[in-house]
């Protein structure tokens, strides 16, 4: 589990699926806007707890995602002292290309694989997300 997750955090594999996927932006934005495509609309502090960083932070990076078009901040239609981001349709075609990167570079790990084996590794780390997020199904 330890290798996957040190894997996963090299900075070089976000930097490859930004080229993969064609895009111009910055390494510390891009998981910043995928999160607000996959999770939004989120608020502004959800999204920081789900990122791991501060408030100040996260509301600096998604000002920057404003500012490039991609993102757009709001208040909570049903509890205004809530700010939240939401993706733009500039944005989600971006994270469109990222997921075709994705899936064009998942498709290089998984050459030698058995689609059952795939098949299976989806839904064990399903289950395994969502034992550590407290679900249970």
């Amino acid at each position: 589990m330890l290798d996957i997750v040190a894997a996963m955090n090299q900075p070089q594999r976000d930097e490859d699926m930004v080229r993969e996927a064609g895009i111009a932006l910055d390494r510390a934005l891009f998981p910043l806007l995928v999160g607000i495509e996959r999770l939004g609309p989120i608020g502004i502090v959800d999204l920081a707890e789900r990122m791991g960083r501060d408030y100040s932070t996260i509301s600096r990076q998604v000002a920057k995602l404003e500012s490039l078009g991609l993102a757009e901040r709001r208040q909570n239609s049903s509890d205004r002292r809530v700010n939240e981001a939401v993706v733009t349709p500039k944005g989600k075609a971006m994270t469109d290309r990222i997921d075709e990167a994705r899936d064009r570079m998942a498709g290089e790990v998984f050459a030698n694989w058995e689609e059952q084996e795939v098949k299976d590794l989806v839904r064990l780390m399903r289950k395994f997300a969502d034992a550590l997020m407290g679900e249970r199904g």
